[in-house]
């Protein structure tokens, strides 16, 4: 069975990290899960990228985009989440965890002196955790550093 790709990500530059990545999923069945701003809006004219709610730390819109997300999910069935963080992906992987799917999630080029929330939420839960800067394993000791994505 080929593998269903999921790429969860906020728009900005969360995406633009992922997107650098396409090597990873190019020629395999994919989706996008990102919020609407403007780089994921012009994703979507030439890829399937579906909006969710971005939680910007409010529960309410937590609350939307975990209702949103796992609709997507039991939806699109993915094998895979790659995600580069942040808050609009963070329940996308949650329920591929619950569901026993791999998760590969990968700490922000931006974060060299202290990790993202994202990634310690996710740290521990991921399948595969990277990080793009050696300085990042004092923080995430298991997770690998490969180099970063640009």
């Amino acid at each position: 069975m080929q593998e269903k790709i999921c790429l969860a990500c906020s728009a900005g530059g969360h995406l633009t990290e992922l997107l650098q990545l396409k090597k990873a999923w190019q020629g395999k069945p994919h989706y996008f899960v990102s919020d609407k701003r403007l780089n994921a809006i012009d994703l979507a004219k030439k890829e399937k990228v579906f909006f969710v709610s971005c939680p910007k730390r409010n529960p309410i819109n937590l609350a939307i985009n975990f209702v949103q997300s796992l609709w997507l999910f039991l939806w699109k069935k993915p094998t895979v989440v790659i995600s580069t963080g942040a808050d609009t992906a963070i329940p996308t992987c949650l329920i591929a965890k619950f569901f026993g799917k791999k998760i590969v999630f990968i700490e922000s080029f931006c974060r060299i002196k202290k990790p993202s929330l994202s990634g310690k939420l996710m740290y521990g839960k991921a399948d595969l955790f990277l990080v793009q800067w050696p300085e990042n394993k004092k923080f995430f000791p298991k997770a690998e550093y490969e180099g970063g994505v640009f």
